[in-house]
């Protein structure tokens, strides 16, 4: 039973309808589950059970895109171990199981959102400036150009879209937090979304901060359940309280979380 002020979740057994490689490792996945599609907000989450194996624990993937007409959700993956490796070998009309969506997402009442990611986290990050319906800008980090496969996702749903890589070898050479803050002096933001690394968020949060501008973090933490029962996913928050990523965020306030 769905406790009140609870988000509902569903458990379906999901059809796969597409499975491609996007780079090296890096998966986009599309099933079928209409009412999970229906439910699912930007900034939460799924946890994903593969039926053939031995495997017991899920998998927490952020929503990437959600298609209601159509009654499918999309995740983005990486190939990490034995679990996502059999993820990403499930072909179109496999089954798999789907419980969710899970967590709270991102504020959705502000104007001009700038989203600032890396790595894995642009994943979440890319249903959010779906639902902002072209108010948000991007800024988005790589080490190299082949990881910034991402700037074509992204490119219908932004308005502008800022890039950075280690090597240089896209847009300007550095880190997000680079030219993050030039880009909140010259921009209109008011909020500042952000997931990735820890260390690209707690710098992102710090610049926000000096800036005077509400941000917005997404954590990824491992985890069994998902539904705040193991406790696998706790933290700790900066008024000393413990918090559980799956139930409490994904998405938190960034002064909850990094002083």
């Amino acid at each position: 039973m769905t406790l009140p002020n609870q988000p509902k979740k569903i458990v379906r057994d999901a059809k796969v309808l597409v499975q491609q490689e996007l780079a090296t490792d890096v998966f986009f996945l599309v099933v079928e589950a209409p009412e999970i599609a229906r439910l699912a907000r930007a900034g939460q989450f799924v946890q994903l059970r593969i039926l053939s194996g031995d495997f017991t624990l899920r998998r927490p993937v952020g929503v990437a895109a959600v298609d209601e007409k159509k009654g499918s959700i999309a995740f983005i993956y990486r190939v990490v171990g034995r679990g996502t490796k059999a993820l990403s070998e499930l072909m179109p009309g496999e089954i798999v199981n789907v419980l969710g969506p899970l967590g709270h997402g991102f504020a959705m009442q502000y104007e001009h959102p700038l989203i600032v990611g890396g790595g894995m986290g642009l994943s979440p990050l890319l249903y959010y400036a779906a639902a902002m319906q072209g108010k948000a800008d991007v800024l988005m980090g790589g080490k190299t150009a082949e990881e910034l496969f991402w700037k074509n996702l992204f490119d219908d749903l932004c308005g502008q879209c800022f890039l950075t890589t280690d090597d240089g070898s896209l847009g300007t050479k550095g880190f997000t937090t680079t030219v993050l803050p030039e880009l909140l002096e010259k921009g209109s933001y008011d909020v500042v979304v952000t997931c990735g690394p820890e260390i690209m968020m707690r710098g992102v949060a710090k610049i926000a901060k000096e800036h005077g501008i509400p941000c917005e973090v997404s954590l990824e933490k491992r985890m069994a359940c998902g539904l705040g029962a193991c406790l696998s996913c706790s933290i700790d928050t900066t008024d000393g309280q413990r918090k559980k990523v799956c139930k409490d965020g994904p998405v938190f306030p960034a002064e909850e979380v990094f002083a």
